[in-house]
């Protein structure tokens, strides 16, 4: 295949994963908003999907650099293409999985686990930059901890300062106040997922001598492509997955979906300063049981809970596994 079309081709299908991963991760936007019943299904995945967009103007592109850098690229060897083709095609499969299983997983470490399982069959374990690598594995445990903490922290806050107030007034106040928290996530969801699509892009174009490897800024056809087609996949939405995050995993009020969502929109505006791609899953999942903890500790559902950890623990491995046998399959009918 002609280096131009297979670039084409890699292009289209970072984007439909870009798709894949809205779509996957449209409940990490919109669960506790629909599970409080503030919005129904189909107008909240819309607003979600409006905000993913509009964090286009407001981040940077550090995470798109950090993951274009995770796998070390030869711009002279055409090859490293299939490397991306097959990381890809890994993670939208172990992605599709996932959302039939209903368990929400996350996209961004699907994608990782895919790019390092195709580049380490491809030319061994040196290829991986580790120094980017483990800043975002380090993220793995700390981002569902962190959102855990802030969502205890903050769910007690709010209680203490409304201690006085009537239900009923708190319950009509943080019912307009989650239109605000679930917009605030949005952004900062799609300011660090949109970006991991960027940055796959970037590596396919530097791979093929299209970009410097030392790049100033993103393209905006590649920043508004990424942005638009993460706001499509929203915008399809999820369902199984929003029911196993709003609906199963704890039972939330207004005030306490306001407290999860502002506590994941922290992590998240974070982690994308640092420059460092997070999962959206593990940080939205980690604050729903913070502020769940704070009144119903035997509320959560803890076998459901531990379900999901283990979809976490399993991401990276198997996403990567796929995109091993992908690209195994490539060079053995393809390459050679």
């Amino acid at each position: 295949m002609h280096v131009t079309a297979l670039v084409v081709f890699a292009i289209a299908l970072a984007l439909a994963f870009d798709i894949v991963n809205g779509f996957h991760d449209s409940a990490n936007s919109i669960a506790t908003i629909v599970s409080t019943r503030v919005l129904s299904p189909r107008v909240a995945v819309l607003w979600a999907a409006f905000f993913n967009f509009v964090a286009l103007v407001i981040f940077g592109e550090g995470v798109a650099k950090t993951i274009s850098g995770i796998i070390a690229i030869d711009p002279t060897d055409q090859a490293f293409v299939y490397v991306v083709l097959s990381g890809l095609v890994g993670a939208i499969i172990w992605n599709l999985l996932t959302w039939w299983w209903g368990l929400p997983s996350s996209s961004s470490h699907a994608l990782i686990g895919g790019l390092a399982g195709a580049g380490v069959t491809y030319s061994g374990w040196d290829i991986l930059v580790k120094d980017k690598l483990y800043k975002t594995l380090w993220f793995i445990p700390l981002a569902p901890v962190i959102g855990f903490g802030l969502g205890f922290v903050i769910m007690l806050l709010v209680f203490w300062l409304l201690r006085r107030a009537r239900p009923r007034a708190v319950d009509k106040f943080f019912r307009i106040g989650q239109l605000l928290s679930s917009a605030a996530y949005s952004i900062g969801h799609g300011g660090n997922d949109a970006q991991k699509t960027m940055g796959v892009i970037v590596a396919l174009l530097i791979a093929t001598g299209r970009m410097q490897k030392d790049f100033d800024h993103v393209p905006l056809w590649i920043a508004a492509a990424s942005y638009g087609c993460m706001a499509l996949g929203t915008a399809m939405g999820g369902w199984r997955i929003v029911k196993t995050m709003g609906m199963r995993l704890t039972k939330l009020r207004p005030i306490g979906g306001f407290c999860a969502e502002v506590a994941g929109a922290i992590t998240l505006f974070g982690a994308t300063a640092m420059h460092i791609p997070v999962s959206t899953t593990h940080t939205i999942t980690g604050s729903i049981i913070g502020v769940g903890s704070t009144t119903r500790i035997r509320g959560i559902k803890w076998g459901l809970a531990s379900r999901i950890v283990w979809g976490w623990v399993f991401t990276i491995p198997l996403s990567a596994a796929m995109a091993s046998g992908t690209f195994w399959m490539v060079r053995r009918f393809w390459l050679d």
